[in-house]
């Protein structure tokens, strides 16, 4: 074992999640010695405004907007990236694992869409590069599904990665809000970011999708694999019906394993409230893992904040400490060995959730069954749920069918006199 006295290391950015990571350890200061057997200690902190800077730190003199004056001091053994976005943290991760050292990462966008490269690095270098931040911020997920779970064959990973869309949902379902004001109130309550695309159409939650996916079923998915729908158009009158079937609606992450290739999708779905994921509320995530071994597991926490994303962050730097002093880094590299195809979301099988407005005439209910099933959807329930003027609005829950039939049904529908609006169509979730 190499003795040291302290680690150097070096954080890029000090936004929330930057400032949340110092935090995190000058809290740690006084046990790090007893927990990983040497200390931390911050060198360097890259920012672009160093005034704006300073008033945020204790010791300004640690402040820098150069670079180069840390990927080239050799005393800095972990580089922290936790600015975001592509560019330049890329660039940055590159050069830092080139020069020899460690890395610690929270950005999901970067590791769903270049994680390979990123990997091959890596291993190149015979560096650590530790993500667990990425995903599901204070849960851990990633090195769990590269370790402790590595024992068995995974078949599904799914689970509610968004807090922003998750708080959203519940106000909507508890308090009986429409959209757009909860996702006022989300704004307000700093739950929401001023432009909320990335949460409330899915992205943020599909690229955490993506990463899961490459780890649990040891093949590379990216972002551009994964088929996302965020939750903007689901209605309180949705969540008011789903409700009377048993259900929630919840906006889910699900990656499958299957024969035919992987599924990796994010969407609404109604999920059964008996569920486990059916109660997890407000900005809480969840993550549900099935395994030959393990059978049932779920992870459970808080998603995004400054201090629960900082505690991931932390716990990475701590295991590369204890790598450095038994000079054992780069010891679990990529495992992504697999070249499994992405299955086609036209060819996912799920039962649907439709509510439609038809006009109030004997024989639109057989007109609509007759469109389903000359295009293999199979219909559980229908109901005419109430009158709306001369229209009638009808709840249709089909059996389990591939998307594409779903989709040739609604084409049909559009070209219908009889069908005036098709109001929302919702996957939900089964075996």
């Amino acid at each position: 074992m190499k003795e040291y006295k302290e680690i150097q290391v070096a954080l890029l950015g000090l936004g929330t999640v930057g400032l949340g990571v110092y935090k995190v350890l000058q809290m740690q200061k006084e046990e790090m010695q007893h927990k990983i057997g040497t200390e931390i200690k911050i060198k360097k902190i890259l920012v672009r405004n160093l005034e704006k800077a300073a008033g945020k730190i204790e010791d300004a003199s640690v402040l820098t907007d150069s670079w180069q004056e840390i990927v080239n001091d050799d005393e800095i053994q972990i580089v922290i990236e936790v600015m975001g976005g592509m560019e330049p943290a890329r660039t940055y991760i590159m050069e830092a694992m080139q020069a020899g050292k460690q890395v610690v990462t929270a950005n999901k966008d970067l590791i769903a869409a270049d994680g390979k490269e990123l990997m091959d690095q890596a291993k190149k270098s015979g560096c650590d590069l530790l993500f667990e931040a990425a995903v599901a911020g204070a849960i851990p997920i990633i090195r769990p599904l590269k370790q402790c779970l590595a024992g068995n064959h995974l078949s599904e990973i799914m689970g509610i990665v968004n807090g922003t869309t998750n708080f959203i949902l519940t106000k909507m379902a508890q308090d009986g809000m429409e959209f757009e004001e909860a996702l006022a109130l989300a704004t307000e309550l700093g739950y929401a970011e001023a432009d909320p695309t990335a949460d409330i159409e899915g992205l943020d939650a599909g690229r955490k999708v993506a990463i899961m996916a490459s780890i649990a079923f040891n093949s590379r998915v990216t972002f551009d694999d994964v088929y996302t729908e965020g939750i903007t158009k689901i209605t309180a009158s949705d969540i008011r019906y789903a409700k009377e079937t048993g259900s929630v609606i919840k906006l889910l992450g699900v990656a499958r394993n299957t024969p035919e290739g992987i599924e990796v999708r994010v969407h609404p779905m109604l999920i059964p409230e008996r569920h486990p994921l059916a109660s997890v509320n407000d900005s809480f995530n969840a993550v549900f893992v099935h395994g030959d071994a393990v059978d049932d597991a779920m992870f459970y926490g808080r998603g995004a904040g400054e201090l629960p994303t900082a505690s991931a962050v932390v716990g990475d730097i701590f295991d590369i400490a204890r790598n450095l002093q038994y000079e054992c880094c780069g010891r679990i590299s990529c495992t992504c060995y697999k070249q499994l195809p992405i299955k086609a979301m036209d060819d996912i099988c799920s039962k649907y959730f439709l509510r439609m407005l038809v006009e109030n005439e004997p024989g639109v209910l057989a007109a609509v069954t007759a469109v389903f099933g000359d295009r293999k959807v199979s219909i559980e329930q229908i109901i005419q749920k109430k009158k709306i003027g001369e229209l009638a609005e009808i709840v249709v829950i089909t059996e389990k069918v591939k998307e594409r039939h779903v989709k040739d049904s609604l084409k049909v529908f559009e070209e219908m006199e009889a069908v005036k609006k098709v109001s929302s169509v919702i996957r939900v979730y089964g075996e």
